[in-house]
């Protein structure tokens, strides 16, 4: 059965993941959110100022837990027999209500934060985020169709290197790839269209002046995402979806479309 999310029109969700407010995040955080709430009524997550458990406990399985089996399938059953704990409804309330997600954090050890990572884990679970079938196609609603689909989310990330050391060439890893898991993995995997990256370069070493100047950039990006000012409205990152054929009888791509590349650029659309 296909489950059916309304969402709020002009609603969006910040999610904050940094353990100060003091901060060049704090910054970035107060100056987006202005200019946000000029188009959009936001609600904020601030993890850390909530005390936000990210560990997966029994707590979150409802009636199955001790029971052996999936702990993702039993998460799931536990949404839809509404035995969740408290804090995690409230947030997928949060979720459903809104249109855009922001997600802001600093990149720690190649990741997001772990408070994050473990918001992802406990809050997108199986039945709320995804489980249900395509009913055409009889296969799963992942990879640009789920449970949150028509929802856009904008990930803000603050990065110590420049941006040839965080490039296709350069030592760490290129940016794009390194968060691949939660912008494919996990947010396009649940139907969400994810906006090309905000990435915030030497955060470590910027002045009160650089600090000012990013501030501004963060609040030109979210006046372009909607057209304000007149500009023109962002489109999505083009990821490839999962009902378009394209990954046919299989979970790879088909041999046949860009053959011979095997970088995770092949899974957009050109």
């Amino acid at each position: 059965m296909t489950i059916q999310y309304p969402t709020t029109p002009g609603a969006a969700l910040w999610v904050y993941a940094h353990p100060r407010q003091q901060s060049l995040n704090g910054e970035l955080l107060r100056a987006g959110r202005e200019a946000l709430s000029h188009s959009y009524d936001v609600t904020t997550s601030d993890l850390y100022a909530q005390d936000f458990d990210p560990v997966l406990r029994e707590r979150d399985l409802g009636s199955s837990a001790g029971h052996p089996g999936s702990i993702a399938i039993q998460a799931g059953e536990a949404y839809t027999r509404g035995e969740l704990p408290a804090d995690l409804r409230a947030e997928q309330k949060k979720v459903v209500d809104a249109e855009l997600l922001v997600l802001q954090f600093p990149l720690w050890w190649y990741g997001p934060p772990a408070i994050l990572k473990g918001w992802l884990d406990r809050i997108l679970s199986d039945n709320f985020a995804y489980g249900d079938l395509d009913p055409d196609l009889g296969v799963p609603r992942r990879y640009g169709d789920g449970g949150l689909s028509g929802r856009r989310a904008l990930v803000i990330v603050t990065v110590g290197e420049d941006d040839r050391t965080l490039g296709t060439r350069g030592i760490s890893g290129d940016i794009e790839s390194i968060l691949f898991p939660l912008t494919h993995g996990a947010l396009w995997f649940v139907g969400i269209d994810v906006l090309e990256l905000h990435v915030v370069y030497d955060a470590d070493g910027l002045d009160s002046e650089g600090v000012d100047r990013e501030a501004a950039r963060l609040v030109e990006r979210i006046n372009g995402i909607n057209g304000i000012n007149g500009t023109d409205a962002e489109h999505p990152v083009p990821y490839r979806r999962l009902r378009d054929g394209d990954y046919a009888g299989t979970r790879a791509l088909n041999e046949s479309i860009l053959p011979g590349r095997t970088d995770l650029g092949i899974h957009r659309r050109r």
